[in-house]
């Protein structure tokens, strides 16, 4: 009988040690998963996408008409700046994407319609564009803890370098891009530098060596090349069209700009500043982010309203996902 209960205590605490290792494996699993995230600005949610498969995996609300959102570092987090509509929006919604669930809501007035975001050294950068800022969120603290303004009209997107010292603004109304550089991570000694550029530029991103700002024009259907060392225009690049969003691919070597006029994505020799081909799409092209090795990027696009996976070599869209109404701001992490 003694045997019989020693072999069923046994049993029992094996048993318990396997199911604890699986879920500790299926808890690592989700952790390590890659995450696709789309906002969906009509509807005021968030899409949590598996990006192999291209599915849905579930929706959260967020503020009113999101418009950026970025995962952080961890994989787990999803910062999502609440733009707003007819009224401004004056928060970021703060969303777990394992649970999917909103952990919090930041209330950031007197901040208003915060726009481009960015994760640099574990702090979250934004534009308020109402107030002509850029701002640091400690996502730890919870709080706004650094800001400083630009003195420009519409200061709607950011970029900035690893080391935190070095940050672009593109400002839509003043047709400029405004450096600021600091001695060190901010608060710092710092000099600020307005940069003419072409009308109303929108759309921008810094070359992974930090040599050049490429700034989508609006008006002027093309891209204006910033030398970030003589903090100039060093060269424009016409397009025909309004690109949307201009990203570098992760080597340095591409630039993908999305064009909502015609359809397509315009891919552009860094090297040469030369246009290398274009690919048409059956959607409107909003926002776009890549892979790591740069070969597959993922594309928000509107009417219809889908998420495109692409591969960029062949040129061709190889999959596409509905995840909601008016599908824009877009972030991927983990492949």
């Amino acid at each position: 009988m003694a045997n019989r209960t020693k072999f069923k205590v046994l049993f029992l605490l094996a048993f318990s040690v396997i199911i604890c290792w699986r879920n500790y494996v299926i808890v690592i699993g989700q952790n390590n998963k890659p995450v696709l995230v789309a906002l969906n600005k009509a509807e005021s949610t968030l899409a949590i996408i598996d990006a192999n498969e291209m599915k849905v995996l579930g929706k959260v609300p967020t503020g009113d008409n999101p418009h950026e959102v970025i995962l952080l570092s961890d994989g787990k987090t999803a910062i999502v700046a609440n733009y707003g509509a007819q009224t401004p929006g004056n928060s970021f919604s703060v969303i777990d994407v394992v649970a999917q669930k909103e952990l919090r809501r930041v209330n950031l007035l007197p901040l208003m319609r915060p726009h481009g975001i960015v994760e640099l050294g574990g702090k979250v950068y934004f534009t308020s564009e109402t107030n002509r800022l850029i701002v640091r969120y400690d996502v730890t603290a919870d709080k706004v803890d650094w800001l400083m303004g630009t003195g420009q009209n519409t200061s709607h997107m950011v970029v900035g370098t690893v080391d935190q010292k070095r940050f672009f603004t593109a400002n839509i109304g003043s047709d400029s891009v405004t450096a600021f550089e600091f001695a060190n991570v901010p608060p710092a000694g710092s000099k600020i530098t307005h940069i003419p550029v072409g009308k109303q530029p929108e759309a921008i991103d810094l070359s992974p060596d930090g040599k050049e700002v490429w700034v989508g024009l609006n008006v002027d259907n093309g891209i204006d090349i910033v030398d970030t060392s003589q903090n100039k225009v060093a060269g424009r690049i016409t397009l025909g069209e309004r690109p949307y969003r201009v990203k570098f691919t992760p080597d340095g070597k591409q630039v993908v700009a999305t064009i909502p006029n015609t359809k397509e994505l315009a891919i552009i020799d860094v090297t040469s500043r030369k246009e290398l081909k274009r690919i048409k799409l059956e959607s409107v092209p909003l926002g776009i982010v890549f892979t790591k090795d740069g070969k597959t990027a993922f594309v928000s696009a509107v009417q219809n309203d889908f998420v495109l996976k692409i591969d960029l070599e062949k040129g061709e869209v190889i999959s596409k996902v509905e995840t909601g109404q008016a599908p824009d701001g877009i972030a991927v992490w983990g492949m």
